[in-house]
């Protein structure tokens, strides 16, 4: 019997506009620590209108952060830390405004201003020692589901592993359907596939359970109106649907977990340095014969939406890199003991996992 005792998001506010109550929110948690909040914004906002509305005062820090193509890594975070607490000391709180890498670093971030020593000691479960400070996520992009999870994924020198603990999920959510309006059709694409992809695997492995089926129904029904219904495509409703999709599809996954596609891209995402989202879809359309019904859907948004994904790329991987990215994909055990039972390695073995990287 499986019993996950999982703290959710303190607070979430929704709605197209409330991004103008972020100030209001945050106010009474200003007068803790030394009074200030940091504040970690995707780049591409530098200079655009966004950054104009940040509502943040003169004490505050704003860090600008590019995440394309790189995503979120240990030494990273280990050196915004100490920057921040050598500048101002511990601060109010930290707020991520931007995609899901964006809101995996202010996640890591909050956790590791209270912690001592390298991101690196604490990438697993329940590793962290004391809380973080406050932190407060504004998703710009939806599909990762990073806004609800408990996991602030950091790739390290030796592996690519979340931090996840009781401490990570965020303290406040405001989720405003307006500011995924300027998402690139590609990445509105391979983001939305994300919380589908999530959804899927969530209900086809060994932990699967009533509760994530209810958040993970729901996600795949909101991802089937956006992308295949008689309305699908860009407009405000759907993103409105697209923002719950991927908040829903975050907790399915939670609650349950995810499979043989997330394993993949983080092969993918370690060794290439594959985007997350797009590492997924690179992934997923290979995977028929293990995701039957959700591979047939996936193809048919693909092609809905005259999305082209690379072929063939396995030609130009030497038989190292293919070898290194099965290893990352091996040591994820959390994700095939989901997908094919506590005793997977009697089922599969590295030369299994080769060989998926080999269809790609």
């Amino acid at each position: 019997m499986l019993h996950k005792n999982f703290k959710n998001i303190d607070k979430v506010t929704f709605g197209r506009g409330c991004f103008a109550q972020l100030e209001e929110t945050v106010e009474p948690v200003r007068k803790l620590n030394n009074q200030y909040f940091v504040y970690i914004v995707d780049n591409y906002f530098k200079g655009k209108s966004l950054s104009n509305r940040l509502q943040n005062k003169p004490e505050d820090l704003i860090y600008y952060i590019d995440v394309d193509p790189h995503e979120p890594t240990t030494e990273q975070i280990d050196t915004l830390r100490d920057e921040i607490l050598a500048s101002k000391g511990l601060p109010s709180g930290v707020i991520g405004i931007g995609g899901g890498s964006i809101m995996d670093i202010a996640k890591a971030l909050s956790l590791m201003l209270t912690n001592e020593g390298s991101s690196t000691l604490y990438q697993g479960l329940n590793l962290i020692k004391k809380e973080g400070v406050y932190h407060l996520g504004v998703p710009t992009i939806s599909g990762t589901g990073a806004e609800v999870s408990m996991t602030a994924v950091l790739t390290g020198p030796q592996k690519k592993l979340g931090l996840k603990c009781d401490w990570t999920p965020f303290n406040q959510l405001l989720l405003d359907p307006e500011l995924i309006a300027s998402v690139p059709t590609d990445w509105w694409f391979y983001t939305g596939m994300d919380t589908y992809i999530h959804s899927i695997e969530a209900e086809n492995g060994m932990y699967n359970n009533a509760f994530s089926l209810a958040f993970g129904e729901q996600s795949l029904q909101l991802c089937r109106e956006v992308y295949l219904g008689d309305k699908a495509g860009r407009s405000a409703e759907n993103d409105d649907k697209l923002m719950v999709a991927s908040y829903m599809g975050g907790l399915s996954l939670s609650y349950s977990e995810v499979g043989v596609c997330h394993a993949l891209s983080y092969g993918l995402s370690k060794i290439l340095e594959y985007r997350h989202c797009y590492a997924n879809c690179v992934a997923f359309q290979h995977l028929g014969d293990i995701y039957k019904k959700g591979h047939g859907e996936f193809m048919d948004m693909i092609k809905k939406h005259n999305i082209i994904l690379p072929q063939n790329l396995s030609k130009d991987w030497s038989e190292e890199t293919i070898t290194a990215m099965a290893q990352v994909s091996y040591n994820l055990t959390h994700m095939w003991n989901h997908a094919f039972g506590l005793d997977w390695k009697s089922k599969i073995d590295l030369e299994y996992m080769k060989d998926l990287f080999r269809r790609m």
